[in-house]
């Protein structure tokens, strides 16, 4: 009776998760070109260029390319919030609409995460890999000479 039971409970979760695969939660697939503002106006070099491609555009731009596994229903729900509340929280291919205030408040927040060493995510980390010292070193540098176009503008507002 019990073994009866958990084969038919078996049974139903895996016809419940083989009918969710064709369904997913909307991709991120924007413009690109989207983040092309955001690198010409923050005089992002070569190596900063390559390391936000790799490591934070994903999660903080309007597009984002997906690894294999963001096919596989529930995990492509969770990498869709991921998603989300990245671009919640920076955006760069919102840049434009920005204040000056704002771009360097998010330069700032920039830095403080990727020194803390909370961005980016564990979670991405994993599959990922974690940023080397010297791509940490060279996006905070990039990133606090980026601030110096705010700062002044800020300043004299």
């Amino acid at each position: 009776m019990v073994q009866t039971l958990l084969k038919n409970l078996l049974l139903a979760i895996g016809i419940v998760l083989v009918l969710a695969q064709f369904f997913g939660p909307e991709k991120n697939n924007g413009d690109a070109d989207s983040v092309t503002a955001f690198l010409q106006e923050t005089n992002a070099n070569a190596e900063a260029t390559a390391i936000l491609k790799s490591s934070c555009f994903d999660c903080h731009s309007s597009s984002t390319t997906y690894p294999w596994y963001n096919n596989i229903t529930p995990v492509n729900y969770w990498l869709a919030d991921h998603v989300k509340d990245g671009k919640r929280h920076f955006n760069v291919s919102n840049w434009s609409d920005y204040s000056n205030k704002k771009k360097d408040h998010k330069l700032e927040e920039l830095i403080e995460e990727v020194e803390e060493q909370e961005m980016p995510l564990p979670s991405y980390t994993l599959t990922h890999g974690d940023l080397s010292s010297e791509e940490i070193n060279t996006l905070i540098s990039w990133a606090k000479s980026a601030r110096l176009n705010y700062a002044f503008e800020g300043e004299a507002q």
